[in-house]
């Protein structure tokens, strides 16, 4: 085998690490970048020679802007490692881009790294080997089978310094020439900036990685000093309260049969006595900033990261005013949001008849809510339980709700979802909306069959989905060019005749107003309002309910 290898060296090209530097950076430009091309395309329209040489103008300068990045982290001995590790990523990006129209921006990257395995898994499907075997070993091959040309330190100082010098003429040069065109498509699309592969998934990587500007409290701030329930609390009535916030998961209006789609995929709730919000939008496109948002008094209009990872959560203030809090959890965590109160994961263990390929369904939540009100039977506390669920989340769509509820046909079986029709797509998805709808049900009828609270059940989405609107799945753009499917949430509540006498709730005012235009920034107050926490922190412009509380 060596003496083969040695007699087919002759074969194998001798190319400086500059020259294959420069090779990687050209063929990442034209073949990683799709996406890119597409959108500057479509702004360009190019009808004839000057816009033809515009776009080649355009691809010199980010060749060479990326060439000029690469040369200084290479060298004899890196140079191989380093290109097949940059082929493979901008491979991996780019095919999930152009297949997903997702966008490599900071939230996706903490979306990434907050994810859990399972969820990672059901990404890697056969469409993704074939195009990395095509698209990152075949080009990686190249890279190796490559012999770097060997020659002195001296030569080669010299020999990079020419070279530094001459890209560094290049770039500056074109991009003078370009300079009015690229700088207004950056003021009309700066979203372009998180489709330039891989520099949009390297940057994006090391801000989310970055330790913050000033270390957090090791401690988090509360919110308030003064949460308690307020002098009317009781009410005259002897029942506690039990509120339960189920939190769903990628979950759009638009499929919400409540809300007025085609297809009834809300059948159950339609029959229950629910209160259903249709104009309500989430904070973020994405659990890992639509989550912390939710139980925060800030929503997306003043949204604020590292205030919501300094300070306390609405949890925290429930739980300060004597509540009893507990949060149950089907998903890849709370994000922080359920530190500090009682928190559980669900065990796939406890429900084998409702888990299967490490996976539980949601009727598993309403089976643990019902074990902890056995376990707390007699107690006279106040209590909030929140259980966030697997929901929707894609894109194994049909894995979310299991057989007897495939009602729409045909489904896409397959998480990657350029493979199927559209209407499979959607068929798959709506199948999981209508099991929503039946654990949500059985959440009512649980609550309904218990005696010891007073009870109300509120349904909200973290944020939407697209399913292939545009080209678009998933969800995850950034905020400014989201499409309405991403943000627009359904929101749903249920309150039982006692727990609506006991905080003197105008049932028909409630109705009335579910129509107004709300956001997870209502949530906060509505809740407290509900609770009937008094506190600081509340603000009745805020509360859904302030203006129908006789």
């Amino acid at each position: 085998m060596y003496n083969l290898f040695s007699r087919l060296s002759f074969l194998r090209p001798v190319l400086t690490t500059d020259f294959l530097t420069f090779l990687v950076s050209l063929g990442v430009t034209l073949f990683y970048n799709t996406p890119f091309w597409d959108e500057v395309f479509d702004y360009i329209s190019p009808a004839g020679i000057m816009d033809w040489l515009l776009l080649l103008e355009y691809g010199v300068v980010l060749a060479f802007l990326q060439f000029f990045v690469f040369v200084f982290l290479v060298n004899r001995w890196l140079a191989k490692p380093f290109l097949v590790a940059i082929i493979c990523l901008a491979a991996a990006v780019n095919f999930y881009t152009s297949r997903y129209g997702v966008y490599f921006n900071t939230d996706m990257v903490n979306n990434v790294l907050q994810t859990d395995t399972k969820e990672a898994g059901e990404l890697f499907t056969w469409g993704f080997l074939g195009y990395m075997i095509v698209y990152a070993a075949i080009p990686s091959l190249f890279v190796i089978w490559v012999r770097i040309k060997r020659e002195s330190l001296l030569r080669s100082v010299l020999r990079r310094a020419v070279v530094v010098l001459a890209s560094t003429l290049v770039l500056s040069g074109f991009i003078l020439l370009t300079f009015q065109s690229v700088s207004a498509l950056m003021r009309t699309h700066h979203e372009l900036r998180f489709l330039v592969t891989p520099g949009n998934a390297i940057v994006s990587t090391v801000q989310a990685l970055a330790p913050a500007q000033a270390p957090l409290p090791d401690k988090k701030i509360p919110l308030e000093s003064d949460a308690k329930l307020a002098d009317e609390a009781s009410n005259g009535n002897s029942k506690p309260k039990l509120l339960v916030i189920v939190v769903g998961e990628t979950m759009r209006a638009a499929n919400w049969g409540l809300n007025g789609y085609e297809r009834q995929t809300t059948p159950k709730l339609n029959d229950r006595n629910v209160i259903n919000f249709p104009h309500v939008t989430s904070c973020g496109t994405s659990t890992a900033v639509s989550l912390p948002c939710m139980f925060s008094p800030l929503g997306h209009d003043d949204y604020d990261e590292r205030y919501i990872k300094s300070h306390e959560s609405l949890l925290d203030v429930l739980k300060h005013a004597g509540i009893d809090v507990e949060w149950f959890d089907n998903q890849s965590g709370c994000k922080g949001v359920c530190e500090g109160v009682k928190n559980e994961t669900l065990s796939l263990q406890s429900f084998p008849d409702l888990c299967a390929s490490g996976r539980c369904y949601d009727e598993a939540l309403v089976e643990r809510l019902k074990d902890e009100l056995k376990k707390n039977s007699g107690s006279n506390d106040d209590k909030v339980v929140v259980l966030h669920q697997l929901g929707n989340h894609g894109p194994s769509y049909y894995q979310r709700y299991p057989e007897p509820f495939g009602r729409f046909a045909p489904v896409c079986e397959t998480a990657d979802l350029n493979k199927c029709q559209k209407n499979e797509i959607v068929n798959a998805y709506d199948n999981g909306v209508l099991y929503t709808d039946s654990v949500l049900d059985s959440l009512i009828s649980a609550l309904k069959s218990q005696s010891q609270y007073s009870a109300a059940m509120l349904y909200v989405a973290d944020h939407g989905e697209s399913l292939g609107e545009n080209g678009v799945y998933l969800h995850g753009l950034p905020y400014s060019i989201a499409p309405r499917e991403q943000t627009h949430v359904p929101m749903t509540w249920w309150l039982d005749k006692d727990f609506v006498g006991s905080t003197g709730l105008d049932n028909d005012c409630l109705y009335k107003n579910a129509d107004d235009t709300y956001s997870h920034a209502n949530l906060f107050s509505s809740i407290l309002g509900l609770m009937q926490v008094a506190t600081s922190a509340y603000k009745p412009d805020q509360d859904i309910t302030s203006a129908c509380r006789t």
